[in-house]
């Protein structure tokens, strides 16, 4: 298999290791299913983990699927396939035919868009025998979540870098998790990768979109705050939220970012400015 030549920056590696360790998120033996939507989020996810699995003292298996919902004649997976194989790497195209599905007219369409391709990712992660999932958000997109979840369903939480499924059958992992957009961009670039235009109708005008948006304002106000914001993620106060008498027993952390104490994400980022996409 041929590769691109280039090599990642110290800081870059020493945090995407961070973020491996801190959540346990390879194994030997593990068959990992990488999901590539074509954005140069996910291009860089596969490019990084083949390139992971050739230095790690490990073995693992890699399958990249690019699930196409058919949003453009012809679809879109052909054009993933050629950015990959230019460096090397194989994919895997489903084809789900689900813009022309009654669920696609029926309204809400990002939300069963989104809802299809995931359970078409944990059919296909079954039927493979995946018992890890790895998809491509990064440090802004864990942000730009809490802030969704914050403004629009009033609860406090975010994307994990790891999060166990169906009894542990199965393992959602987010390797970019420490990084940027922007460092993520400059990975994909210098690797050669070309990101594939997104078909969704949707494209640009989600509620991610508008909360990019809010977040870019803010933190050009002050880069610190994103270091400030990602460090409130894994460093969570109970006693100092609203907690009714009676309901304080009932909450716990056990969802809560593994092993990340108070104020430790701070160690593991930058503030580069960065946007990130879903």
């Amino acid at each position: 298999m041929t590769s691109s030549p280039h090599r990642l920056p110290g800081p870059i590696n020493r945090r995407l290791g961070r973020a491996m360790h801190d959540y346990d998120m390879l194994a030997h033996g593990d068959h990992v299913l990488a999901a590539i939507s074509g954005g140069v989020d996910s291009l860089a996810l596969a490019w990084l983990l083949h390139r992971w699995r050739r230095k790690a003292p490990i073995d693992f298996t890699i399958t990249c699927v690019h699930i196409d919902p058919g949003f453009k004649e012809g679809g879109t997976g052909a054009e993933v396939a050629r950015v990959l194989a230019g460096v090397g790497i194989d994919l895997l195209v489903e084809a789900t035919g689900f813009a022309a599905s009654p669920a696609a007219a029926a309204g809400n369409l990002c939300y069963q868009c989104a809802r299809h391709r995931r359970n078409r990712l944990f059919e296909i992660a079954r039927q493979r025998r995946c018992n890890k999932l790895a998809l491509g958000h990064h440090k802004d997109d864990l942000i730009e979540t809490f802030f969704i979840n914050i403004l629009y369903a009033g609860n406090l939480s975010t994307m994990r870098p790891r999060q166990d499924l169906f009894g542990g059958r199965l393992a959602i992992i987010r390797p970019l998790s420490y990084l940027e957009k922007e460092e993520v961009r400059g990975m994909a670039a210098a690797a050669g990768l070309q990101p594939v235009k997104d078909a969704c109708p949707a494209a640009d005008h989600t509620r991610r979109d508008e909360i990019r948006k809010l977040c870019a304002g803010l933190f050009a106000r002050d880069p610190g705050f994103k270091t400030s914001v990602f460090a409130a993620l894994g460093n969570p106060r109970p006693d100092y939220l609203l907690t009714p008498a009676g309901t304080r027993d009932k909450i716990s952390l056990r969802h809560g970012p593994k092993n990340c104490k108070s104020g430790q994400a701070t160690s593991h980022t930058t503030t580069t400015k960065g946007r990130g996409t879903p």
